[in-house]
């Protein structure tokens, strides 16, 4: 292989349709005129500019495009201060809010009533005026109105004159605008279903109200056959087709063949499935998100694509019976890098299942990164790896681990190539470097698909994830009557002598990529054992993200009013809306189900 130096890394681009959503700061204060306002305007406004210099400087898009902040006018003392701030808010995209004080205000008359932005109070702790006081009353107000709001209150008292952020308070304003962030950019935008149903899999089932009530999304819908006719018609640029042959050629070495002697397909019929799926990832490409050469040759409607943040590849079986395997359009989609060099990845669910593709999107809107998508394989334990291999499990294996593996969008990030301080990492696009693209391109070949699997052909990613990377595993699932639930699992990828990893891969998919993971044990519930993680499981896939980010999502699905029905993540980390608190303090995991189906979905509303 090269060294790469034609890879090129790409600048910050906003591909969706709409503006990025700002972070909106609303600096409330006591109205009094006559001395008590007058006293306070400094104050009060310089904690508002501490607040946004934080969030900025802290903060990005997943696009790389740096998060903005816009700061209301002028203090705000009352109703008609708090409508000129919600107009100024509207104007300019504000899709989070953040109110702060160091003193007493007049609560509901200064707080925001709008119900779809995401909100949170921050109360100064000082003793000279009261602003946990007001912290208090803001935060009873927003619950006895139905609007929930995170509450921020420093640990320790400050003096007056101290500007600084204490580090408690950086965490849950950072914590609480990532989430809200994430809850904006989803809004408006779509999930592209190409396709259908994908075997029966009750998570390609792609359900209306998930995406409108819980999201604010809407849902796009295309047939595969639009594949077969842009590719006939040749609606996708030429150019960069031969670009991007040439590219995968030269990058993407081709794997063993799993398919026994006589049953393989010939040299010839390989080199059409390599056109091909280089094409249906572009044509993929370009119905999530447009391409303006579309329209110079002469296809302005497909040049709009559909705006869609995340989609789906049916594929099985009605695709894949005749035409090669999606896996190579998702495994490059979901990547970080292409033909058209670094840049931000997509998100494409495999075999259609929205409910995976909503976690993995929520792993990426928080995290920046790329996301691995896998079967929830097979759950190995010590005994069964002892007796098959001969080997006894070390490390953070030695409790068991649960072996992810999936033919499709496992996202090449996730070979573990990129590097911080020496240890393997996912990063955010823009972090990346060239030797990095290098080394995750050469730990991947790519096998001839297995025609029992899969009779149309295709090349199937084939890696091995490095160990020691913390990382969470997510799932959204579905129940009649109850609506969706998360579910989250935080862990660490774990590497097994080549002879173990070997001995156990080839029981099942050797040519597909391999993740292996142990969670975190808590000794208790859904986390006694690994056994009890994979027994309570509530589905066949999940959507794996690069670091512990489980108080990330607990705090989104608050949010969203999606209730968190197992994780294993410490109390201490755990940020929800004060409302919470009304439901509950005990049993948090009861709590948090009262409190959401009480509120009822974010754009729903009761």
């Amino acid at each position: 292989m090269s060294d790469l130096k034609d890879i090129k890394k790409n600048s910050p681009v906003q591909r969706l349709k709409g503006s990025l959503p700002k972070i909106g700061i609303r600096p409330v204060i006591d109205g009094r005129r006559k001395g008590v306002r007058e006293s306070l305007e400094n104050q009060t406004m310089q904690m508002a500019k501490n607040a946004a210099e934080l969030l900025t400087a802290n903060l990005r898009h997943p696009n790389g495009l740096p998060v903005e902040c816009v700061i209301a006018d002028t203090c705000i003392g009352g109703v008609a201060e708090a409508a000129m701030a919600a107009e100024k808010f509207a104007r300019q995209g504000v899709g989070v809010s953040l109110t702060v004080t160091p003193c007493w205000c007049y609560g509901t008359e200064v707080m925001d009533s709008d119900p779809l932005l995401p909100k949170a109070v921050w109360g100064f702790n000082g003793t000279e005026r009261p602003g946990a006081v007001y912290l208090a009353a803001a935060l009873a107000g927003y619950s006895q109105k139905g609007l929930p709001a995170f509450g921020i209150y420093g640990h320790d008292v400050q003096d007056k004159d101290d500007f600084s952020i204490p580090d408690d308070v950086k965490r849950k304003l950072l914590l609480f605008a990532k989430a809200g962030l994430a809850v904006a950019e989803m809004r408006g935008k779509s999930y592209l279903s190409i396709g259908s149903v994908s075997m029966g899999i009750a998570g390609s089932i792609v359900d209306e109200s998930l995406f409108s009530d819980y999201l604010g999304m809407r849902n796009e819908h295309v047939d595969m056959t639009e594949l077969i006719r842009r590719m006939e018609e040749k609606i996708y640029d030429e150019a960069e087709f031969k670009q991007a042959l040439a590219w995968t050629k030269q990058y993407c070495k081709e794997g063993w063949d799993p398919n026994r002697e006589g049953h393989q397909q010939s040299r010839e019929r390989k080199d059409w499935e390599w056109e091909t799926v280089v094409k249906m990832m572009m044509i993929s490409r370009d119905l999530m998100v447009g391409n303006p050469q579309l329209a110079e040759m002469g296809f302005g409607e497909e040049a709009l694509g559909h705006n869609a943040i995340v989609a789906g590849f049916q594929g099985q079986r009605q695709w894949t019976d005749h035409f090669p395997n999606g896996d190579f359009l998702e495994a490059m989609l979901n990547s970080s890098f292409d033909w058209n060099g670094i840049r931000e990845p997509f998100v494409m669910a495999t075999e259609n299942d929205s409910l995976n593709g909503v976690a993995m999107l929520f792993g990426h809107l928080l995290t920046n990164t790329a996301q691995i998508f896998s079967d929830v394989r097979t759950y190995w334990s010590p005994e069964a790896v002892k007796r098959v291999t001969g080997k006894k499990l070390k490390g953070l294996a030695e409790n068991g681990i649960i072996h992810l593996i999936n033919s499709g969008s496992s996202t090449l990030d996730g070979t573990g190539q990129q590097s911080l301080n020496g240890k393997p990492v996912m990063k955010p696009f823009w972090e990346i470097t060239p030797e990095e693209v290098k080394r995750c391109l050469e730990a991947t070949q790519w096998c001839p698909a297995e025609l029992e699997y899969f009779r149309g052909g295709g090349f199937s990613s084939n890696f091995k994830t490095r160990g020691e990377m913390p990382v969470t595993m997510s799932r959204i699932n579905l129940v009649k009557g109850l609506g969706p639930v998360l579910q989250i699992a935080e862990g660490y990828t774990v590497e097994l002598p080549e002879d173990v990893h070997k001995t156990l891969d080839m029981r099942t998919s050797p040519t597909w990529p391999t993740t292996w993971f142990a969670p975190i044990l808590t000794g208790k519930g859904a986390f006694t054992d690994v056994y009890s993680v994979m027994a309570n499981w509530g589905a066949n896939h999940g959507a794996i993200s690069y670091g512990h980010i489980g108080d990330k999502l607990i705090t989104l699905a608050a949010l969203l009013r999606i209730p968190v029905n197992m994780h294993n993540v410490a109390e201490s980390r755990i940020y929800r809306p004060s409302a919470w608190n009304a439901f509950g303090t005990a049993d948090l995991e009861g709590a948090d189900y009262r409190a959401c189906a009480n509120f009822g979905p974010l754009y729903g509303r009761k």
